[in-house]
């Protein structure tokens, strides 16, 4: 009867344990993204995006003339093979940022799980990189490490630097899937097995925690996965293929190796991608759909107004109407609703301390 009675005693204080950690969890995730606020580009008139099992993702549609007729942003074959859009182009800061703002952007509070490593000497960056070169995925999610450097600056692990203690990342989730309990799992082992090959002792953070963390963050990428595209239909006969690349290049697109189309921003990213809508072995094609990935551009930048421009300015060159995926004429008035949707989609990301088109966005959303 008395182990009978430890035993309960044991199982209710473990259940109650676990309850109070997950409540601890849900009000620390609440407090950094809100969940519960209202998706702008995909309200109720305006479309949705909905985010289906297995990690497959809709695009978001706009009924652009009053009705409940979806214009979907972007139609199935759109890029040609099949393939999913251009991973963005995470852009890397020039040598006059200052080594906390590259500190930040790698081990980002917001996005990653912080890993500490305490390590037992100072230690040269020479001697740090090949151990930590060793554990720098897991799954998908990018780990990234910085160190306190002897200067007393927090700065990413280079040769030369001496580093008194260390600061692990692992990215909380991307646009495809949230860091899981396998993935935290290796990551642990590996963390641990790492640290002792350069003498440090990890601060393992608890799962429970972390996990909920993820699928929060993994929440909030999947509601603003938003990308808007308009299509090119050929008033008369298709467009050559040959013919077409030499006025696309005129137009400003960069044509890469995989057959992609994409309008260079001059800073090494782009703003809006094309795709001819037929693969590498076509020789011709009646419609042309230009992309834009809201998120991984800055509002500054106005890509949904420089994708319009270049759409209007290329039907004029190629005798083509710029239509729905339903070859429905779009008219100025329905483009520009949708430019004010866009808008306060960018306030929405900004609220969440999440800027479209920002390194924290860039990396999310990959």
């Amino acid at each position: 009867m008395s182990l009978i009675a430890a035993g309960g005693v044991f199982i209710v204080g473990v259940f109650t344990y676990n309850k109070w950690q997950e409540y601890k969890a849900k009000k620390s995730v609440e407090r950094v993204f809100a969940s519960e606020h209202e998706d702008v580009l995909m309200r109720a008139g305006s479309g949705s995006d909905t985010v289906h099992p297995g990690g497959a993702r809709h695009e978001p549609s706009f009924s652009l003339d009053g009705d409940s007729t979806p214009d979907h942003a972007a139609p199935a074959g759109a890029y040609g093979d099949g393939d999913e859009p251009e991973t963005p182009v995470v852009r890397t800061a020039d040598a006059s940022t200052p080594p906390e703002e590259l500190a930040t952007a790698l081990v980002d509070p917001l996005i990653d799980c912080l890993l500490p490593l305490a390590l037992e000497a100072p230690a040269r960056g020479d001697k740090l990189l090949p151990a930590l070169q060793k554990l720098r995925l897991v799954g998908n999610k990018p780990v990234h490490y910085i160190g306190l450097a002897v200067s007393g600056e927090w700065e990413p692990v280079k040769h030369g630097g001496v580093y008194t203690k260390l600061q692990g990342g692992v990215q909380l989730a991307s646009r495809t899937t949230a860091l899981n309990e396998l993935e935290y799992s290796e990551l642990v082992q590996r963390l641990r097995a790492m640290a002792d090959e350069i003498g440090a002792e990890p601060e393992i953070p608890d799962m429970m925690e972390v996990m909920q963390e993820a699928k929060n963050l993994h929440r909030f990428v999947a509601g603003h996965d938003a990308q808007l595209g308009v299509n090119l239909q050929s008033n008369g006969a298709p467009w050559a293929i040959n013919t077409l690349i030499a006025a696309l290049e005129k137009q400003g697109f960069d044509v890469r190796p995989d057959g992609r189309y994409v309008m260079p921003d001059g800073e090494g990213g782009h703003l809006f991608s094309l795709s001819t809508n037929v693969t590498l072995a076509e020789e011709t094609t009646s419609r042309l759909t230009l992309l834009l990935d809201v998120p991984c551009v800055a509002p500054a930048r106005d890509g949904f107004g420089s994708m319009i421009a270049c759409a209007k300015s290329m039907a004029g060159r190629l005798d083509a109407s710029i239509v729905d995926d339903f070859s429905q004429p779009l008219a100025d008035q329905a483009l520009a609703e949708i430019a004010g949707q866009v808008q306060e989609f960018y306030a929405d990301m900004d609220r969440n301390d999440i800027p479209a088109g920002s390194t924290r966005a860039l990396r999310l959303f990959s």
